[in-house]
């Protein structure tokens, strides 16, 4: 069991921008969840971060809090682009890591987490939140009893408006920019969810000067004849939906479908059922389900979690890598071609 005698789990943030602030605050609604430390590439970030949320140590460097015995887990939230390294050091120092989405920047540096996680005995899991939010949860169970029968096809959206400059993050390809890693997650790990990983890939993108990709729209097929249209966008609002269609019916879930409040499960003959949320769950975008799952995955002394396996976050990634090997979006650094999906 990890945690304090008193049964707590003791967390360290790792990065101080907007999701590492949604994630502290969630943190609140768990009442054996404790922030101890947060580190920042400078101390005066750390220290504004420590004092917003009451924490009792900041750190202005990334070691110091992978080295800090008092720690349990950390929640590594800087961009896709430094995953690895951030979750690397905090493994290689013996701490177990929950790793923002995008899980890393490609299939190979996901697989050297994943080794290095299982060479030490640490628990691993990438923050896909989605799969830990209880309606969706609700929406898997019955897609997997066969309450649309056999799934035939998949759609899920997420886009921007935007317009977002050259300089800002999303343009920058030496931060993993582009529409693909920061929203196309979402869709892509919708369909694996329901799915699993495809068998073929086809994409198209629209890309920016800098060579990242400003709106991207992949079809994925499956043996079994199941087909998932999946698009993102950092150049248009899109409706940020999605629906399953199955032989016996379809589920359709409107917008924000990665955080649903509700979706709708029409079957053929039948009239539709409305699925909602339970208030006692929480805001919708509440972040506290995979926190929660994390320390009882801790507590149950596993070193990876059943909702968000590491071989799904793997499979999820050599999607993304294919995605992007098919509109030639590369990022600095990448030494080698991403590895592609079985196709």
């Amino acid at each position: 069991m990890v945690g304090t005698a008193d049964g707590r789990v003791r967390w360290g943030i790792l990065a101080t921008g907007g999701i590492a602030a949604a994630f502290a605050a969630d943190l609140v609604d768990l009442p054996d969840a404790e922030i101890v430390a947060v580190a920042s590439r400078t101390e005066e970030s750390a220290g504004a971060f420590a004092e917003r949320f009451g924490i009792p140590r900041a750190y202005g460097r990334w070691d110091a809090l992978a080295e800090d015995p008092d720690v349990d887990v950390v929640y590594v939230a800087t961009p896709h682009s430094a995953h690895r390294a951030a979750a690397g050091m905090c493994l290689e120092a013996g701490r177990n890591v929950l790793c923002e989405k995008a899980f890393t920047l490609n299939t190979r540096e996901a697989e050297e987490l994943v080794a290095l996680a299982q060479e030490r005995g640490a628990f691993l899991m990438e923050a896909m939140w989605m799969y830990c939010n209880p309606l969706v949860r609700r929406l898997k169970a019955l897609v997997d009893d066969g309450a649309i029968g056999e799934v035939r096809s998949v759609q899920a959206d997420f886009g921007l408006a935007g317009p977002f400059p050259p300089s800002h993050r999303l343009r920058d390809p030496a931060l993993g920019g582009g529409a693909l890693l920061d929203l196309g997650v979402y869709p892509v790990s919708f369909a694996h969810l329901l799915l699993g990983e495809p068998s073929d890939i086809a994409a198209r993108a629209v890309l920016s000067e800098e060579g990242v990709d400003l709106q991207t729209g992949a079809l994925l097929s499956w043996e079994s004849g199941a087909l998932a249209s999946v698009h993102c966008s950092l150049n248009g609002g899109t409706p940020v939906t999605a629906a399953v269609t199955g032989s016996l019916g379809r589920i359709e879930v409107p917008q924000g479908f990665f955080y649903p409040d509700r979706f709708v499960l029409h079957r053929d003959g039948q009239d539709p059922e409305v699925f909602r949320a339970n208030p006692a769950d929480g805001p919708r975008n509440s972040l506290k389900h995979e926190a929660a799952e994390v320390m009882r995955a801790l507590r149950a002394g596993e070193t990876e979690s059943p909702l968000v396996p590491l071989e799904g976050s793997l499979a999820v990634m050599r999607t993304l890598d294919a995605i992007r090997d098919r509109i030639g979006v590369r990022y600095p650094g990448e030494d080698a071609a991403p590895r592609l999906a079985s196709v």
